[in-house]
């Protein structure tokens, strides 16, 4: 069978890509890097050239069609894209855990960081093996053989659950709608948001206007519908998708398999001799321990809670002068946007005309060339698994292609929701050619309908940045080792700078001007809604502080205060969060763990906390820009040249004080947050 998954050309052929090649692809590229494993051990004496490169190489293979089946799985979600993904996951679960306790391999790694030829070895190449040692140790090569095997019984089972949390998530998302004969029940909605509605019940073969629990569908209703109980209906959907509450209560509910997860993560941990799975988790992240993780969230907390209360008093106030005696979570984002269309008489709709995607992204290219000297350029005529997505390649200053990457930013009925950067090949060297990463950017924004314009609101131009600037730590790496190049390598609470950083950009008049124009015509955003633009940066600022801090304590705890005889106690755990640092207290019946799958089936359990961690970095660091100026030459390049280029190759806070110059500093984010320090 010609299975295009084994195609080495540099662009996979998605159109060709089916879910039967899946398996067969994973099970000849498993093998042969398992053979290529067996043939590098033969030999008695190692370098860095037969030892790391060969299997580097042929495990680079797999994990490109690794990350195709994965992104398939993602972006075109079917029953046989589903059975295939499940179909592979358990054998690269077993192939990574076996090479990670591979006694022969760990000590040729010794061997090779103990010998005389490792201090000749590069920067980049040290950090390989060093964090490979690591590794290793963290796979429980270490363990007795009963424990080995215990380790990747877990290893197998945790992998499992993740990928059904994630579907049971995406099967109640799906199977919650309703449709309404008119647009009545929808008043508020903006004209865009009902002409969605409307073409969404056309997709689904029917007439009138249908609402989703896809999230353009959902924050619509939630932030507009004036009918106040179509708002909590939809909520109560949606906070109860994959639980034992709701709608759909019990059908694809995430209870045991939440319960499951938290203790076999528990296990695991102390297994390999941690206490518990949070500090586990931290033993690849910047963050020195679990104590300080701790205090830096609730010290942010107490910074921002006395703020975010009287922001809240403020709402509640305005929902009684409209006549809302008591504020519920689904009046907030609906009373929120009246009340900043009557503080600053700005609303999301009024700014929408100037974001029309093609020009927001054409923009944000110009704003990468100026910063870091790179262009973006269009790949035509290539094969791609949607009509809507786009190829791009960047450019340095030199002519040479930096890499490629795909967006792919609109919401379908069968894609994941949230937005998201991949990786699908990672920049390194084979047979004396360097191949260029290569990444996946998604999103999803309200689709195109008919030939009108996309137009993003505001958040939706933050969130396409965000996602662009993990690509561009992705993509403008020269650093040739895949394990350490790009993102690979990075400590996890630190990943979020570039992305981050990028954001600062959607705020300032300079950049504005080069990403906003009118759809129509072409005209840029006006003063005077750059000034109100501007003065609502903060409004309920502290609100969304307390917000992340909640989610990230939930975690926190959630992972450090397992305790065996006792369960998760995910509610209560939740709870607990919630009465340290959150002002807005949801309903009993509200299950926000169940759909909660950044730490349940993303890369961040034990982790959340890392999005404030490093808005601490991306606010210091764009506060130098700020003092040499928004696009002064020299700061964009250093920043090109440590942030972006050095990849994994260095530690996380070595990189941020090449940059910066000194340590991270807190003021700087309490300033960009409009939070008193």
């Amino acid at each position: 069978m010609d299975n295009p998954l084994l195609d080495p050309a540099t662009l996979p052929r998605f159109s060709a890509i089916k879910p039967e090649h899946a398996e067969p692809a994973i099970d000849r590229l498993i093998l042969d890097a398992r053979n290529t494993v067996k043939q590098t051990l033969a030999a008695e004496n190692f370098d860095y050239a037969t030892l790391v490169t060969p299997i580097a190489l042929a495990e680079q293979k797999l994990h490109q069609a690794w990350s195709i089946i994965g992104h398939l799985h993602a972006v075109s979600n079917s029953p046989d894209w589903r059975d295939a993904y499940g179909a592979c996951l358990p054998k690269l679960t077993e192939y990574h855990t076996e090479i990670g306790q591979n006694q022969a391999l760990f000590h040729a790694y010794q061997q090779l960081k103990n010998s005389v030829s490792f201090a000749e070895l590069d920067q980049a190449q040290q950090k390989v093996i060093s964090n490979a040692l690591r590794d290793f140790r963290l796979s429980g090569v270490d363990l007795p053989p009963k424990q080995q095997q215990r380790y990747k019984a877990i290893a197998q089972q945790l992998a499992e659950l993740s990928h059904r949390y994630e579907q049971n998530l995406l099967d109640a998302t799906q199977a919650w709608d309703k449709t309404f004969t008119d647009a009545t029940a929808l008043a508020g909605l903006p004209e865009a948001e009902l002409n969605q509605a409307q073409q969404s019940a056309v997709e689904a073969g029917q007439s009138g206007y249908r609402i989703t629990l896809q999230f353009p569908s959902y924050i619509a209703v939630m932030t507009y519908a004036d009918d106040r109980a179509l708002r909590e209906e939809v909520y109560y959907a949606f906070n109860t998708r994959a639980s034992e509450q709701g709608p759909h209560a019990g059908k694809w509910d995430n209870s045991e398999v939440m319960e499951e997860i938290l203790s076999l993560r528990h296990e695991l941990a102390q297994l390999l001799e941690f206490s518990d799975y949070a500090e586990l988790s931290l033993a690849t992240k910047m963050a020195e321990s679990v104590a300080k993780v701790g205090e830096f969230l609730e010290d942010l907390g107490a910074r921002s809670r006395p703020q975010a209360q009287r922001e809240l008093s403020e709402l509640a106030e305005f929902g009684r002068e409209l006549g809302i005696a008591t504020l519920q979570p689904w009046d907030v984002a609906y009373l929120s946007e009246k009340l900043k269309q009557q503080r600053f008489g700005l609303s999301q709709e009024e700014l929408k005309p100037y974001f029309p995607v093609d020009r927001v992204e054409a923009g944000l290219f110009k704003l990468v060339q100026r910063l870091f000297d790179v262009r973006i350029e269009p790949v035509t005529e290539v094969d791609t698994w949607h009509p809507a997505v786009r190829c791009y390649r960047i450019v340095d200053a030199k002519g040479q292609e930096r890499g490629l990457f795909y967006t792919d930013w609109y919401a379908r009925r069968d894609k994941r929701g949230g937005a998201w950067m991949d990786g699908l090949v990672d920049r390194h060297v084979r047979d004396g050619q360097l191949h260029s990463p290569i990444a996946f950017l998604t999103g999803n924004f309200t689709p195109p309908e008919g030939d009108q314009p996309v137009l993003l609101t505001h958040d939706e131009v933050t969130t396409l940045f965000h996602e662009f600037g993990h690509g561009l730590q992705h993509l403008l790496t020269q650093v040739d080792e895949p394990g350490v190049a790009g993102i690979n390598g990075v400590a996890w609470d630190a990943v979020e700078l570039p992305s981050q950083f990028m954001e600062n950009w959607c705020w300032e008049r300079e950049s504005l001007d080069m990403i906003a124009g009118h759809y129509q015509t072409g005209a840029k955003l006006p003063d005077a809604l750059f000034d109100k633009l501007l003065a609502s940066k903060h409004f309920q600022s502290a609100m969304a502080m307390v917000r992340q801090l909640e989610f990230a304590l939930f975690d926190l705890y959630l992972h450090r205060d397992f305790d065996p005889d006792q369960g998760g106690r995910i509610r209560q755990t939740l709870e607990r969060a919630r009465q340290q640092v959150a002002v807005i207290m949801p309903p009993d019946w509200n299950r926000f763990a169940h759909g909660f799958a950044h730490i349940f089936a993303g890369g961040y359990a034990a982790g959340y906390y890392s999005y404030k961690w490093a808005e601490v970095l991306s606010s210091d660091a764009f506060a130098l820009f700020e003092e040499h100026g928004l696009f002064d030459r020299d700061t964009g390049q250093r920043f090109l040249a440590t942030v972006l280029e050095s990849g994994g190759s260095e530690d996380a806070l070595a990189v941020f004080k090449a940059f910066r110059g000194r340590e991270p500093e807190l003021t700087a984010l309490l300033r960009h947050s409009g939070i008193a320090a």
